[in-house]
């Protein structure tokens, strides 16, 4: 089981939008140097709505290729069409990935029994672990709990990406789902809560720009730590709430670039940080010393 910090990482870009691959492998081995117990190549955050086909599984391979096992790379291999997440997740795992985040079908919001058919039958497709990624504020579609312990019945589904940020489901989620199937939180702000009830780990924005701080903080949480843990989340909470003054990676791609990790290279429809934003990101960055 994949546990602890996992990074959501960006997908580094030039000022032409073109993908930067040298600040990529430097924002990959900070994380293998930091203690981040994986990272997902090409999620959300790593503006997989923004690349092409050929682009998504170049990232993917190459982050698997810098990686050289140090650490899990888990590829984000999500769609709307079950046809196109198949595909994405064969090359996934034709790539060395050593598994899947495959996002809750957006846009055509699919029923309950949609979403469990479309979840089976990429599972049976592609023998590799495969994580659920439930964010209905971004797909308008909510994989309910009663969906997810369905789908917990198939072997290579080990696990869930709840970004609700809502720790009652959480807890339900916990206590009725096989020991060996993760619930990872996919909200920094409640990550602590939900790893205190148990939770696996979280797979985070704020890990880009805190990463050794992160990985300490879910180690604290799963071991039960929660004075400590919540002692280092509210140094913390700036970040987890600032990332998202404008709509994720804006934020988290501007702060890297302030923190000279990378160039400010962003895709439409995303646009740069709004010079309104930036003194709020950056307010965020000194307060956790990170700038």
């Amino acid at each position: 089981m994949i546990t602890g910090s996992i990074v959501a990482l960006v997908t580094p870009m030039d000022a032409a939008g073109e993908i930067d691959w040298d600040a990529l492998e430097r924002l990959t081995e900070i994380h293998v140097a930091s203690g981040t117990s994986a990272i997902v190549a090409v999620g959300t955050t790593g503006e997989s709505a923004t690349l092409n086909c050929q682009e998504h599984c170049a990232v993917i391979r190459r982050v698997v290729e810098v990686v050289d096992g140090r650490i899990a790379v888990i590829a984000g291999t999500g769609a709307n069409s079950t046809h196109e997440a198949i595909d994405l997740t064969r090359e996934a795992k034709a790539a060395g990935a050593d598994a899947c985040l495959l996002v809750t079908p957006y846009y055509n919001k699919p029923t309950q029994q949609g979403l469990y058919l479309h979840h089976k039958a990429v599972a049976e497709a592609v023998d590799i672990p495969q994580i659920l990624y439930n964010v209905p504020g971004r797909t308008a579609c909510d994989m309910l709990p009663e969906t997810v312990r369905r789908l917990a019945e198939i072997p290579n589904i080990v696990g869930i990406k709840e970004a609700t940020g809502d720790l009652t489901r959480a807890q339900a989620l916990i206590d009725t789902l096989p020991a060996d199937f993760a619930v990872y939180s996919g909200d920094d702000a409640t990550a602590v809560g939900l790893m205190l009830l148990g939770g696996k780990g979280d797979i985070s924005v704020t890990a880009n720009v805190a990463p050794a701080a992160m990985a300490r903080l879910c180690q604290l949480a799963m071991d039960g730590e929660a004075d400590a843990a919540h002692a280092l989340n509210e140094t913390l909470m700036p970040l987890h709430e600032k990332l998202f003054v404008e709509a994720n990676p804006i934020p988290v791609k501007w702060a890297l670039s302030e923190m000279k990790l990378m160039g400010e290279g962003i895709r439409l429809p995303l646009t740069p940080l709004s010079d309104e934003a930036q003194p709020i990101v950056r307010e965020a960055l000194a307060a956790a010393n990170l700038i």
